[in-house]
C-alpha cells in the first residue's frame, strides 16, 4: 500500500488512495478529480447548481399547480358572507301621560227666589185678618186658620189655594186642588178660618202628616208654608 490519499469530493475528508467511497460521508470517490471549493457566497460548482436548480424548479412547479387548482375552483369572496340583517330596534312606546282628572266642581246651588208674599198658620184671626196664636203644628180639638200677606197688594182676584202632602221620601201628592177664594185686589193681607182640625185636617186632608200650603195668583206662586197635623 502507498501513503497517497484521495480527498472526498463531497466532504473533503482524506481517504486512502485505494478507497472507492469516502469513509466519512460514504460518497463515491472520484479518483483523479480535484474537489472544487466555492470561492464566493454563491456556489458555482455543477452539483450545487443542480441542487439549487432542482429546489427552485420544485417551488415554481408548486406555484403553477396551486394557481391551476385555484382557477378550477374560483371562490366568490361574497359567498357565505351574508350581510347580517339589522335587528329591528325595539320601539319604546311612551307611557301614556295621565291626564289630570279635573276636580269635581260643585254645581252652584240655585238660590231660591224669594216669593213676594208669605203665608202663616194659627188658630184664629185678628181684626185685620192676620193670624193669631201662630203655629205650624196642629192637633185635634183646635181651629185651623191661615193668612196671606202681600206688602204691595194682591193686584188681582181671586187667589188660589193648593195643599200637598209630603211623604217620608220627599215625594208630594196633591190633597187639595187649587181652590179659588175671592179677595180685595187692593188688600195686602187676607186671612180665613177654615174650621176645626178634626174636620179639615183629619177628614178633609186624610189625617196626620206633613203638608205644604201654596198660594197662587193665576199661575204665579206668591206664597207657601209648611205645617204638620198630629193626632193625640
Amino acid at each position: 500500500m502507498t501513503d497517497e490519499t484521495v480527498e472526498c469530493f463531497n466532504c473533503g475528508r482524506a481517504n486512502p488512495e485505494w478507497a472507492q467511497v469516502c469513509r466519512s460521508c460514504g460518497v463515491a470517490l472520484r479518483h483523479g478529480e480535484v474537489r472544487v471549493m466555492p470561492t464566493g457566497r454563491i456556489p458555482t460548482d455543477r452539483d450545487s447548481l443542480i441542487s439549487i436548480g432542482a429546489v427552485v424548479g420544485t417551488i415554481i412547479a408548486a406555484l403553477f399547480i396551486g394557481l391551476f387548482v385555484s382557477g378550477l375552483n374560483p371562490i366568490d369572496p361574497t359567498v357565505g358572507l351574508e350581510t347580517p340583517s339589522p335587528e329591528p330596534s325595539i320601539a319604546v312606546t311612551p307611557s301614556p301621560t295621565a291626564e289630570p282628572i279635573p276636580s269635581a266642581t260643585a254645581e252652584p246651588t240655585a238660590t231660591p227666589v224669594p216669593l213676594p208674599g208669605t203665608v202663616v198658620f194659627g188658630t184664629g184671626l185678628d181684626g185685620s185678618g192676620s193670624v193669631i196664636d201662630q203655629t205650624d203644628v196642629f192637633r185635634p180639638g183646635t181651629n185651623f186658620a191661615y193668612s196671606v200677606s202681600m206688602p204691595d197688594g194682591f193686584g188681582a182676584t181671586p187667589i188660589l189655594n193648593e195643599v200637598a202632602r209630603v211623604a217620608d221620601d220627599g215625594t208630594e201628592s196633591i190633597v187639595l186642588e187649587r181652590e179659588p177664594v175671592q179677595i180685595d185686589p187692593a188688600a195686602s193681607v187676607f186671612g180665613y178660618v177654615i174650621g176645626t182640625t178634626d174636620n179639615f185636617l183629619g177628614r178633609g186632608l186624610g189625617g196626620p202628616g206633613t203638608f205644604i200650603w201654596r198660594v197662587y195668583v193665576g199661575d204665579e206662586l206668591i206664597a207657601e208654608g209648611n205645617f204638620t197635623y198630629e193626632e193625640g
